[in-house]
C-alpha cells in the first residue's frame, strides 16, 4: 500500500469516528439514563452486571475496572462485574448449555433485583446478550444495552437502549468506549462519595 493510501484510510478513519461522535452529541439521553440507572442501584447498595462478546467484552471489563478501580479521583470502590472474565464459568456453561448461555447462567447466579445488567453488542444480534437481558428482566434487574447498527433484538428488550446508528463495527465500537467513559464519569461523580 502506498503511503498516500495509507494517509488517506487513516484520515478517512479519523474523519468517520468524529463524524459518528459528533452524530452522537444530540442523542446523549440514553446515556444520562443508563448512568443514572446504575447510581441508583448503587447508591440501593446493588450492583452493575456487564458483559459483551469480544471488543464488547473488553469493553464490559473496562467498565467494571473503572467503577471498581477508580475513573478519575479517589473514591469508594463501586460495585461491578464484567462476565466476561471467569474463563472457567464461561467455558463450563458453553460446553454444558451452549454459548448463547453464558451470560443468562451468571446473571441467574449472581443477579439480585434492583441490579442494573447492561449488555453491549455491536450488531444488536448477540444471542448470549440477549439471553442474558432477559434473564435479568425475569430476575427484577433493570436492564440496558449498548448497540450498533439499528439496535436489533437486543436494543428491543432493553429498558434503556444505547444505539450508536451505525454499520461500521469499529467505528460503533469507538464510539461505545466514549460513551462508557462519559457513563463511568457520571457515575463516578453521583455514586462515588
Amino acid at each position: 500500500m502506498a503511503v498516500l493510501d495509507r494517509a488517506r484510510l487513516a484520515d478517512d478513519a479519523l474523519s468517520a469516528a468524529i463524524a459518528l461522535h459528533s452524530r452522537m452529541r444530540g442523542q446523549l439521553g440514553p446515556v444520562l439514563e443508563a448512568a443514572q440507572a446504575v447510581v441508583d442501584a448503587l447508591r440501593a447498595g446493588r450492583k452493575l452486571l456487564i458483559f459483551g462478546n469480544g471488543g464488547s467484552a473488553a469493553d464490559a471489563q473496562h467498565v467494571a475496572a473503572e467503577l471498581v478501580g477508580r475513573f478519575l479521583r479517589d473514591r469508594p470502590a463501586l460495585a461491578a462485574i464484567a462476565l466476561t472474565t471467569d474463563t472457567s464459568v464461561l467455558t463450563s456453561v458453553a460446553n454444558d448449555y451452549s454459548f448463547a448461555h453464558v451470560f443468562a447462567r451468571q446473571i441467574e447466579a449472581l443477579g439480585q433485583p434492583g441490579d442494573v445488567a447492561c449488555g453491549i453488542s455491536t450488531s444488536g444480534m448477540s444471542a448470549n446478550v440477549e439471553g442474558a437481558l432477559q434473564a435479568a428482566r425475569a430476575r427484577g434487574l433493570r436492564t440496558m444495552a449498548f448497540t450498533g447498527h439499528d439496535g436489533g433484538r437486543v436494543g428491543q428488550i432493553a429498558d434503556i437502549h444505547v444505539n450508536v446508528p451505525d454499520d461500521s463495527a469499529p467505528r460503533v465500537q469507538e464510539v461505545h468506549r466514549t460513551l462508557l467513559h462519559v457513563m463511568c464519569e457520571l457515575i463516578e461523580e453521583e455514586a462515588g462519595n
